[in-house]
């Protein structure tokens, strides 16, 4: 019974990360806006980045902004506008973390009384 358990607690978990996924908290209007006169290969990393915040897959936007602030050639404001949306990709992921243990948590609890009855 306990396999059971410990099964559908992985399988609520991984729902609610999934759910807590599909929208985003990130602005990106700043960043945009920064790179709209850059170099077209540098251009395209932002839009890639930005679809990837859009998709809600955040590692692989913070991946591609951790990239692109490595350049040498960013002016002070495209350097902030990047650490910017760091920030806020890494609190929507803190945020989505946070939600998806309590989830977890009221979920385990309620097997443990259905369990019990």
């Amino acid at each position: 019974m306990k396999q059971y358990l410990g099964i559908g607690l992985a399988c609520l978990l991984g729902m609610s990360v999934l759910t807590g996924c599909s929208k985003s908290g990130v602005n990106t209007g700043k960043l945009e806006g920064s790179f709209n006169s850059a170099q077209p290969a540098t251009k395209s990393s932002v839009d890639a980045a930005v679809a990837a915040i859009q998709a809600g897959n955040y590692t692989d936007a913070l991946a591609k902004l951790q990239a692109l602030g490595a350049q040498a050639k960013l002016t002070p404001e495209q350097q902030q506008a990047i650490q910017d949306v760091i920030a806020q990709i890494q609190k929507q992921l803190t945020a989505q973390a946070e939600k998806a243990q309590k989830d977890a948590g009221n979920a385990l609890g309620d097997l443990q009384k259905s369990m019990k009855k």
